[in-house]
Protein backbone atom coordinates (compact mmCIF):
# COMPACT_ATOMS: atom_id res chain seq x y z
CA UNK A 1 0.00 0.00 0.00
CA UNK A 2 1.43 3.12 -0.95
CA UNK A 3 0.48 6.57 -2.29
CA UNK A 4 -0.40 10.11 -0.96
CA UNK A 5 -2.57 9.06 2.09
CA UNK A 6 0.25 6.83 3.35
CA UNK A 7 3.14 8.80 2.83
CA UNK A 8 0.88 11.91 4.48
CA UNK A 9 0.42 9.10 7.65
CA UNK A 10 4.08 8.17 7.56
CA UNK A 11 5.29 11.76 7.50
CA UNK A 12 3.06 12.96 10.56
CA UNK A 13 4.20 9.95 12.64
CA UNK A 14 7.54 11.15 12.35
CA UNK A 15 6.78 14.47 12.80
CA UNK A 16 5.43 13.55 16.27
CA UNK A 17 8.54 11.24 17.46
CA UNK A 18 10.91 14.23 16.24
CA UNK A 19 8.79 16.42 18.60
CA UNK A 20 9.09 13.84 21.01
CA UNK A 21 12.80 13.90 21.29
CA UNK A 22 12.90 17.40 21.03
CA UNK A 23 11.07 17.39 24.37
CA UNK A 24 12.99 14.61 25.44
CA UNK A 25 16.59 16.89 24.45
CA UNK A 26 15.44 19.61 26.44
CA UNK A 27 14.86 17.88 29.88
CA UNK A 28 18.31 16.35 29.46
CA UNK A 29 20.08 19.47 28.73
CA UNK A 30 18.16 21.26 31.03
CA UNK A 31 19.59 18.99 33.53
CA UNK A 32 22.89 18.58 32.39
CA UNK A 33 22.57 22.46 32.50
CA UNK A 34 23.94 22.60 28.91
CA UNK A 35 22.22 25.85 28.46
CA UNK A 36 24.00 26.69 25.04
CA UNK A 37 22.61 23.21 23.60
CA UNK A 38 19.16 24.15 25.84
CA UNK A 39 18.83 27.38 23.69
CA UNK A 40 19.49 25.84 20.74
CA UNK A 41 16.44 23.61 20.49
CA UNK A 42 14.47 27.46 20.22
CA UNK A 43 13.59 28.75 16.90
CA UNK A 44 15.01 32.40 16.29
CA UNK A 45 12.60 33.83 17.78
CA UNK A 46 11.78 31.36 20.35
CA UNK A 47 10.19 32.53 23.69
CA UNK A 48 10.26 30.63 27.29
CA UNK A 49 8.33 31.81 30.35
CA UNK A 50 8.38 30.79 33.72
CA UNK A 51 9.25 31.18 37.17
CA UNK A 52 12.72 31.94 35.71
CA UNK A 53 11.75 34.67 33.92
CA UNK A 54 10.92 35.28 30.35
CA UNK A 55 13.72 35.50 27.62
CA UNK A 56 13.31 35.62 23.67
CA UNK A 57 16.01 34.03 20.81
CA UNK A 58 18.61 31.62 21.86
CA UNK A 59 20.89 34.18 22.68
CA UNK A 60 18.42 35.72 25.40
CA UNK A 61 17.74 32.10 26.79
CA UNK A 62 20.86 31.02 27.86
CA UNK A 63 22.18 34.49 29.35
CA UNK A 64 18.47 34.15 31.43
CA UNK A 65 19.56 30.47 32.68
CA UNK A 66 23.17 31.72 32.97
CA UNK A 67 21.93 34.63 34.95
CA UNK A 68 19.06 32.65 37.29
CA UNK A 69 20.67 28.98 37.38
CA UNK A 70 24.57 27.81 38.19
CA UNK A 71 26.29 24.37 36.96
CA UNK A 72 24.73 21.47 38.69
CA UNK A 73 27.02 20.51 41.52
CA UNK A 74 29.02 17.29 41.70
CA UNK A 75 26.32 14.56 43.16
CA UNK A 76 25.70 13.66 45.87
CA UNK A 77 25.02 17.82 45.63
CA UNK A 78 21.29 18.81 45.42
CA UNK A 79 21.54 17.96 41.60
CA UNK A 80 17.61 18.15 40.11
CA UNK A 81 16.11 15.70 37.17
CA UNK A 82 13.16 16.67 35.31
CA UNK A 83 10.47 14.35 34.60
CA UNK A 84 8.38 14.98 31.81
CA UNK A 85 4.46 13.29 30.79
CA UNK A 86 1.50 13.08 29.46
CA UNK A 87 2.39 14.70 26.96
CA UNK A 88 -0.28 15.54 23.91
CA UNK A 89 0.53 16.71 20.86
CA UNK A 90 -1.29 18.46 18.10
CA UNK A 91 -0.04 19.08 14.84
CA UNK A 92 -1.09 21.81 12.01
CA UNK A 93 1.74 21.60 9.31
CA UNK A 94 4.80 23.11 10.14
CA UNK A 95 3.37 24.52 13.68
CA UNK A 96 2.61 21.81 16.55
CA UNK A 97 1.38 22.31 20.03
CA UNK A 98 1.24 20.05 23.03
CA UNK A 99 0.71 20.08 26.96
CA UNK A 100 3.19 18.24 28.96
CA UNK A 101 3.37 17.86 33.10
CA UNK A 102 6.15 17.82 34.56
CA UNK A 103 8.09 17.30 37.52
CA UNK A 104 11.45 18.25 39.61
CA UNK A 105 12.87 15.77 41.81
CA UNK A 106 16.12 17.19 43.79
CA UNK A 107 18.65 15.36 45.36
CA UNK A 108 18.55 16.65 49.36
CA UNK A 109 20.55 15.65 52.39
CA UNK A 110 21.56 12.21 52.87
CA UNK A 111 21.14 11.76 48.93
CA UNK A 112 17.37 11.51 49.00
CA UNK A 113 15.08 12.43 46.33
CA UNK A 114 12.51 15.23 47.29
CA UNK A 115 9.81 16.43 45.09
CA UNK A 116 10.69 19.99 44.46
CA UNK A 117 8.38 21.41 41.83
CA UNK A 118 5.10 20.15 39.81
CA UNK A 119 3.39 21.86 36.70
CA UNK A 120 2.52 22.05 33.18
CA UNK A 121 4.45 22.96 29.83
CA UNK A 122 2.50 24.61 27.13
CA UNK A 123 4.44 24.91 23.99
CA UNK A 124 4.25 25.73 20.23
CA UNK A 125 6.47 24.40 17.83
CA UNK A 126 8.00 25.19 14.58
CA UNK A 127 9.47 23.91 11.72
CA UNK A 128 12.83 25.85 10.90
CA UNK A 129 15.44 24.88 8.12
CA UNK A 130 13.98 21.33 8.09
CA UNK A 131 14.33 20.93 11.51
CA UNK A 132 10.92 21.00 14.87
CA UNK A 133 12.25 23.47 17.06
CA UNK A 134 10.37 25.50 20.57
CA UNK A 135 8.72 28.45 18.96
CA UNK A 136 7.62 29.22 22.86
CA UNK A 137 7.48 27.20 26.24
CA UNK A 138 5.57 28.18 29.19
CA UNK A 139 6.08 26.77 32.42
CA UNK A 140 3.23 26.95 34.74
CA UNK A 141 3.91 25.98 38.71
CA UNK A 142 1.19 24.78 40.07
CA UNK A 143 2.84 23.15 43.07
CA UNK A 144 4.11 25.27 44.92
CA UNK A 145 1.73 27.97 43.37
CA UNK A 146 3.46 30.63 41.12
CA UNK A 147 2.32 32.88 38.80
CA UNK A 148 3.79 32.91 35.40
CA UNK A 149 6.03 35.38 33.85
Amino acid sequence: MTGPDVEARLRRLEDLEEIRALIAEYRKQLDRRDFAAYAALFTRDGEFVGNLGRATTPAGIQAMLEANLGPNPEPPGPTQYHLVANTQIELDGDVARSNSTFAVIRREDGDQPALQLLGEYDDTFAREDGRWRIRQRIAHVDVPARRVG
